[in-house]
């Protein structure tokens, strides 16, 4: 792999107000991820969501606590660290966000920019949230994305595969690919990888989401062969 690359972790943190589906496999490959682009010296980038502890930036409509402030991701709290087995290093970068995408009003793209990255693999959560927001601003941006599948979570699969398949149909410098073929592409390996191959290659009526799920995992499949 060319090091024109950098690993983005987004919002691997304590927070555990909500209940992931697949989190213990998704902090398993991004360890893995991780392990290996320290060793290859790939730039690392974690994320962090953190709303100030007053509620002062919270946009209209987030939740509040009783007092005011934000009833996630407190800013102060144990719960907006990164969780211990993803530790940062001291000489890795940790981004601060108030916004769900990685970009929104960061010097995310600046930082990138200087480094000569024009590729980001990218894992974490929330698939539908934070990592939906951020693959679409990273595209927008001009940077090829490669998207660990099995290193991303939310709350349930249906919404996991419903971020894929939207960010399957409409990001065009998309690759999505399992956490063994993105290590053999970290250590510059021949690897496989899902490309759409036009746009809404995934379009589908709502009866027919589960049979696309599937096509979707089919694709998937044939590029751990």
């Amino acid at each position: 792999m060319n090091n024109k690359n950098a690993l983005l972790i987004i919002d691997m943190q304590q927070e555990d107000s909500f209940v992931l589906e697949n989190f213990d496999t998704t902090v398993a490959h991004t360890a893995a991820l991780l392990e290996t682009a320290r060793r290859q010296r790939v730039p690392v980038i974690y994320t962090r969501h953190i709303n100030q502890a007053d509620g002062s930036d919270l946009p209209r409509g987030e939740p509040r606590a009783a007092d005011g402030g934000p009833s996630s991701y407190r800013a102060g709290t144990r719960q907006v660290e990164i969780i211990e087995r993803l530790a940062p290093r001291p000489d890795e970068w940790v981004l601060d966000k108030g916004r769900y995408s990685a970009f929104h009003r960061t010097d995310l793209d600046a930082r990138l920019k200087a480094l000569g990255v024009d590729t980001l693999i990218v894992s974490g959560v929330l698939t539908d949230v934070c990592v939906l927001s951020s693959v679409f601003d990273a595209f927008a941006l001009g940077y090829h994305i490669r998207l660990v599948s099995d290193a991303c979570a939310t709350t349930t699969l249906a919404g996991h595969y419903s971020a894929l398949l939207i960010l399957a149909n409409w990001v065009y410098s998309l690759e999505i690919l399992n956490c063994v073929q993105c290590l053999r592409a970290l250590e510059d390996r021949d690897y496989l990888s899902m490309t759409p191959e036009h746009p809404d290659v995934f379009a589908h009526q709502p009866h027919e989401f589960e049979s696309t799920i599937a096509r979707l995992q089919a694709h998937l499949v044939r590029t751990q062969e």
